[in-house]
Formats: C-alpha cells, sequence, structure tokens
C-alpha cells in the first residue's frame, strides 16, 4: 500500500468535505444533472480517445498508485552480485538454481542459460522495457486524458446552466436549480481533475520512471553476468543507478 497517495487522498477529499460542512449541509453540494454532465461526459469523451481494451486496462493499471511493491535497487544490486559470483563458480548453468522473484530478471537468466549471444540477450530484454513502458505510459494517459476533459465538461456544465437560467428569468423558483447545476458542474470537474485524475497520472509516471530504471539495472547486470565480469566490477558499476547519498553510504560500509 502506498501511504502517500492513500494519506494524500483521504486528505485532500476530507479538506473538501469540511469546508462543506461547515458552509452548511453538505447535500447543498449534490447535484444531480451535474454528476452526469461531468462524470458521464468525460467518461464517453475519454472513451473516445482510446480503445476499448486501453481505457478499461488504465483501472487496472491506476492499482499501481495505491498498490505497488517495486523492489529496491540495492536488492537488485545485491542479488545480481549474487549471481554473478555462482556464474563464476559455476557456469551459467548454476544459475538455473537460484531463487529469483524478479520475472524480468529471471527472462535475462533464462536467455543466458539457454546459450543466447549478448546482442540477442540485450535486443529481447530492450523490447520487454519499451513495450512495458508503452502500455504505462497509456494507462497514465487515460487518467491524464480525465484530469483534462473533467475540467472542460464542467464549464460545458456551467454554459448549460447559464442557459436555462436566463431562459427562465421570468420564474424565479428556476433560477437557483439552474445557477446549482452552473457552477456545481464547475466545481466537480475542478475536484476530479485536481484531486484524483491528475495526482493518480503523475503517479502511475513515477511508478513508470522507477520500474524503467529497476528494468535497465538488470539488464546491465544481467550483459555483465553474461560478460563475466567480477562480481565487485559489477557491484561498483550497478551502484551508479543509486542515488549519491545512498551511493557514498554503501561506499563507506564495504
Amino acid at each position: 500500500m502506498d501511504l502517500a497517495t492513500l494519506i494524500g487522498l483521504i486528505g485532500g477529499a476530507a479538506s473538501i468535505i469540511i469546508a462543506m460542512v461547515l458552509g452548511g449541509s453538505i447535500m447543498t453540494y449534490y447535484d444531480t444533472t451535474s454528476v452526469f454532465i461531468v462524470i458521464g461526459g468525460s467518461t464517453f469523451v475519454v472513451l473516445m480517445k482510446f480503445t476499448l481494451s486501453q481505457f478499461f486496462s488504465a483501472t487496472k493499471i491506476a492499482g499501481k498508485a495505491f498498490m505497488f511493491k517495486t523492489d529496491e535497487p540495492e536488492d537488485l544490486i545485491a542479488k545480481i552480485v549474487e549471481m554473478a559470483d555462482a556464474a563464476r563458480k559455476g557456469g551459467f548453468l548454476a544459475l538455473e538454481e537460484m531463487d529469483i522473484q524478479n520475472s524480468f530478471m529471471q527472462k535475462g537468466i533464462d536467455l543466458l542459460v539457454d546459450g543466447h549471444d549478448a546482442e540477442v540477450v540485450r535486443n529481447a530484454m530492450q523490447k520487454d522495457i519499451a513495450l512495458t513502458d508503452e502500455r504505462h505510459v497509456k494507462g497514465a494517459g487515460v487518467f491524464k486524458a480525465f484530469g483534462e476533459v473533467s475540467p472542460a465538461m464542467g464549464m460545458i456544465g456551467t454554459l448549460i446552466g447559464l442557459v436555462a437560467m436566463l431562459s427562465n428569468m421570468d420564474d424565479p423558483k428556476s433560477i437557483g436549480p439552474a445557477m446549482a447545476v452552473a457552477l456545481l458542474t464547475t466545481l466537480y470537474g475542478a475536484v476530479l481533475a485536481n484531486m484524483l485524475f491528475f495526482p493518480i497520472a503523475d503517479k502511475l509516471a513515477l511508478r513508470r520512471e522507477q520500474e524503467k530504471l529497476n528494468r535497465r539495472l538488470i539488464m546491465d547486470g544481467v550483459l555483465a553476468i553474461q560478460d563475466g565480469q567480477n562480481p565487485r566490477v559489477i557491484d561498483g558499476y550497478l551502484k551508479n543507478y543509486l542515488n549519491e547519498s545512498k551511493r557514498a553510504f554503501d561506499l563507506d560500509g564495504e
């Protein structure tokens, strides 16, 4: 569970709800027409921008904003160094006995064990990285599109409400509901875009970069193992992927 995402979402929603309660009845801020315009309209407009599979797969990808456990680069480096040591002592076949939890790392090791040359291993792993990254970009793109469309739908709802209000100026009772639609659609669009859709898209982009970095680290480690480099050399080389503060700390601790 990503506590930052959860705390941010709950805290942001609580702030808005508390403000509504302090301003009067919370039901004052609910309007069915406004909900239909913003949520329904945004959903259909975004659907036009993507294929059905891309649209519905975004829901699964969105889970990474809340439930996502990535491998720490330090742990990946330690595992690669362990495998490099095993390969130097027992050859690539010794790697078949290793317990590898990371599926991408396992794929790279399988390519080594099968005897493929470095170019084939590099191309296969780079292709995997590129395709995975492309899927994640499209998933985050759905939420970015929602963030762009929902305020626009809110503005459309505002215009609808204003037209309804101005066309019924002779009926004072109709002015209030029309004005509510005009204002609440803008509110709904702004809240959904800035408190839900854009934050999820940004968090997914962060996850994508973290995963891409880890996969590049793994690819370089696998290729270094295939090249027969010394485990200590591999360790020092891969630590370039760490933040400078962590890198300095690790070197001091050796």
